[in-house]
């Protein structure tokens, strides 16, 4: 028998909201994007200044701040009936100011089968379940290929001065994982600082340079490519390994790209 309420990742405890009472401020840019694939736009009032897909987010919206600072009082205003939040990407000192006032579904995405139990999560929430549905099986099926049948090892750059890289434990771990890669750095907790010096003895095939949260573009290529000559260095899209939400939709089309780069014979 279903459960009549839902759990979020901080154990509060859910009823479905039904559409018409539904006033939603989301403060993390995948769920902003979520909540409008799954047909809850008008629903939409507040969002923080880095939700920018889709681009017709912007227009009627409040921005209410970052996805760390974000403006408790502005949100206040809005009268939300429902705040989407992220263990990682806001802090425990926030949600729980908005808790005095509203309630804030909190979640926490490690992995891909996170990712669609959270997405069907959301659509229970929110009374679109068939809508949350179709989008996880599209999802389930868009990403059910190999695309090697030998991953390569791999470093994921997050950062620069200091040099970060994805870890263990990480949705962007995961991601690595269905895009066929190994990634060099699993054994180290979440996103730690590296020096050139490990990621020389860590011996990736291929790095990594994601477009966010530092955008690292082409200037970048060839300052990886003096530590590490003849290495292959490639621009990966941060939202495609690191949103967890509808933008998986979009994560074949960008995999067989950089295997097109990486094996042109084979793609």
């Amino acid at each position: 028998m279903e459960t009549p309420f839902l759990v979020d990742a901080t154990g509060e405890r859910f009823p479905a909201f039904p559409r018409a009472d539904l006033r939603i401020v989301s403060l993390v840019p995948s769920l902003s994007e979520l909540v409008h694939a799954l047909g809850l736009a008008d629903n939409l009032l507040g969002i923080t200044n880095f939700c920018t897909e889709p681009p017709q987010l912007s227009h009627g919206r409040a921005r209410v701040g970052g996805t760390k600072d974000f403006k408790v009082e502005k949100i206040r205003a809005l009268a939300p009936t429902l705040v989407l939040a992220n263990r990682e990407e806001n802090t425990r000192e926030g949600v729980e100011a908005l808790r005095a006032f509203t309630r804030v579904f909190v979640t926490d995405v490690d992995d891909l089968k996170g990712a669609l139990a959270m997405v069907r999560a959301l659509g229970r929430l929110c009374s679109a379940e068939a809508e949350a549905q179709a989008l996880a099986e599209s999802i389930e099926l868009a990403l059910a290929r190999t695309w090697t049948d030998k991953p390569l090892r791999a470093a994921y750059f997050i950062w620069r001065k200091p040099y970060m890289v994805a870890g263990g434990g990480t949705f962007i771990n995961d991601m690595m994982r269905v895009a066929g890669f190994e990634n060099v750095f699993a054994r180290l907790p979440r996103y730690p600082a590296v020096d050139a010096e490990q990621i020389a003895q860590a011996q990736p095939d291929v790095l990594l340079l994601s477009s966010e949260p530092y955008p690292f573009g082409a200037k970048h290529i060839a300052e990886f490519g003096r530590m590490l000559p003849g290495r292959p260095c490639l621009l990966v899209d941060g939202a495609v390994f690191s949103w967890y939400g509808s933008r998986l939709l979009h994560a074949p089309a960008h995999f067989d790209a950089l295997w097109s780069q990486l094996m042109p014979s084979r793609f």
